[in-house]
């Protein structure tokens, strides 16, 4: 028998990598995640890394950018084209042959935009100076999954109860979903504490729906994006403090896809027996 863990609350799928992206109410999972997500990048002419709000020292605009699908991706088909909305309102498809000056003038730098992932991508991310970090006040580079714009794993979810149990911790901070970006939210019943998704969940396979199994890979290790704007949720370097006081700096989880299929807000989330 599987163990009732949840709901499906929310979806999300970022076609720009590291830019604002679109909540759903379902979406196709495949061996590369949400379909269209993190499909395309700008990065760094000079050096060939991507763009990351990992480093906000170099990319300090990147969340005030929205990027959507133009219609819905399909799996049989190419992806369609995604329209960017810049900081000032106006928007171009990635598909427009001036998007790469568009951006470049936006950013206040030359940029390339990629509509692939390279076989070895690499991006910079800035560690603050903070108590319970693997690494204090140094920038240092990372590797992506090869032929990917992800940062460690095609998917990223967390829980609800995460989100309560370090709002108990520090109650003034909005720790709301957006500023860890995952791709699923799970709602747990109002009894479930703690940190589920990096405790006893760990490894585990979850089905969602009818047709999804994700095997959970390990706690997803937070950084200081977590702590920058987005929309009206303002700067917040606490909220990096409390999940690192409190728990090792993680906020939710990794998975890799066991069966793909369609995800819909809604539907159940259950642990399967090992």
């Amino acid at each position: 028998m599987s163990s009732p863990i949840g709901v499906i609350a929310a979806i999300h799928r970022y076609p720009v990598k590291s830019m604002m992206g679109e909540e759903l109410n379902a979406a196709q999972i495949g061996a590369k995640g949400v379909l269209g997500d993190r499909a395309f990048s700008v990065a760094d002419p000079a050096t060939g890394k991507i763009a990351s709000a990992k480093n906000p020292s170099k990319w300090p605009a990147l969340f005030s950018f929205r990027a959507t699908f133009t219609q819905p991706p399909e799996e049989s088909t190419a992806l369609p084209p995604a329209r960017i909305t810049f900081p000032d309102g106006s928007s171009m498809s990635t598909g427009d042959k001036g998007i790469e000056a568009k951006l470049s003038s936006s950013l206040g730098k030359p940029v390339r935009f990629l509509s692939g992932a390279p076989p070895a991508g690499m991006l910079e991310e800035y560690w603050p100076d903070m108590d319970g970090l693997a690494r204090r006040d140094v920038v240092t580079e990372e590797a992506m999954p090869a032929g990917t714009f992800f940062d460690c794993a095609v998917i990223h979810f967390l829980t609800t109860a995460t989100l309560d149990s370090l709002r108990g911790f520090y109650p003034e901070g909005r720790f709301e979903s957006r500023r860890f970006r995952p791709n699923l939210v799970i709602e747990t019943p109002p009894g479930v504490k703690g940190f589920p998704e990096n405790d006893e969940w760990n490894e585990k396979v979850v089905a969602i729906g009818s047709e999804v199994k994700l095997k959970i890979t390990g706690p997803c290790g937070r950084c200081v994006m977590t702590t920058l704007p987005q929309g009206d949720v303002p700067r917040d370097i606490g909220i990096l403090k409390t999940a690192a006081r409190h728990n090792q700096a993680r906020v939710g989880a990794y998975a890799s896809v066991v069966q793909g299929g369609m995800v819909r807000r809604g539907d159940s989330a259950r642990i399967e027996p090992a």
